[in-house]
């Protein structure tokens, strides 16, 4: 594995541990298109329509995502799952992220996430895949239960891969989990940011 990739996903476990921790101060997430970098200052654009400057750590990590098949995802992966709750009480994936073996136990578990009103994430271990009509369904198992969820063949699916400081730049999706300090101001040790065409579907 690529060193900056193993040191950047590292960081990323590091910070759901801690955040398991302090259950009393989550990470602001941020979700947007980035509209300038000056020095250590980025300024987003975010999806609900605020512009955000969030304060850059140096050194900064920086991870994009790349799209894997939904195909690829074999028994014992450890994978994150996104998704919507439908009529029936089924789960439909919103999208799948792979992470890779340095990122496994990465916040596991079955909570509520913010893609979308309503939605969870489930990060867990792969116990079984089944190729359904159209999509596939995966078992996940994590420490205090198990979720099977459709994956539609629309959901994208990615893995994290390495990236440079320099593709922080205006004009790129990004997303990312920031400390807000007791004046309101957001600061950020690590982004993934979107590249070569792929954002950040979390």
């Amino acid at each position: 594995m690529d060193r900056r990739l193993f040191l950047a996903t590292a960081l990323l476990v590091g910070a759901s541990a801690v955040t398991a921790i302090a259950q009393t101060a989550p990470p602001t997430r941020v979700r947007g298109t980035i509209a300038s970098v000056a020095g250590n200052t980025m300024t987003v654009n975010s999806r609900d329509g605020q512009k955000l400057e969030v304060t850059l750590a140096d050194p900064l990590s920086v991870l994009t995502v790349k799209k894997v098949e939904l195909s690829s995802i074999a028994p014992n992966a450890y994978v994150g799952i996104a998704t919507r709750t439908d009529a029936d009480g089924k789960l439909t994936a919103l999208e799948v992220l792979v992470f890779p073996e340095s990122g496994r136990g990465s916040g596991e578990g079955h909570y509520a996430w913010d893609l979308e009103p309503g939605s969870t994430m489930t990060n867990g271990t792969v116990k079984g895949a089944v190729t359904a009509s159209s999509g596939r369904e995966l078992t996940l198992t994590y420490k205090d239960g198990s979720n099977t969820i459709f994956v539609p063949p629309t959901a994208p699916v990615v893995t994290f891969a390495p990236a440079e400081r320099a593709d922080v730049k205006a004009g790129a999706p990004v997303f990312f989990g920031a400390t807000k300090s007791a004046d309101g101001k957001l600061s950020a040790a690590r982004v993934i940011v979107g590249k070569d065409g792929v954002a950040p579907p979390m």
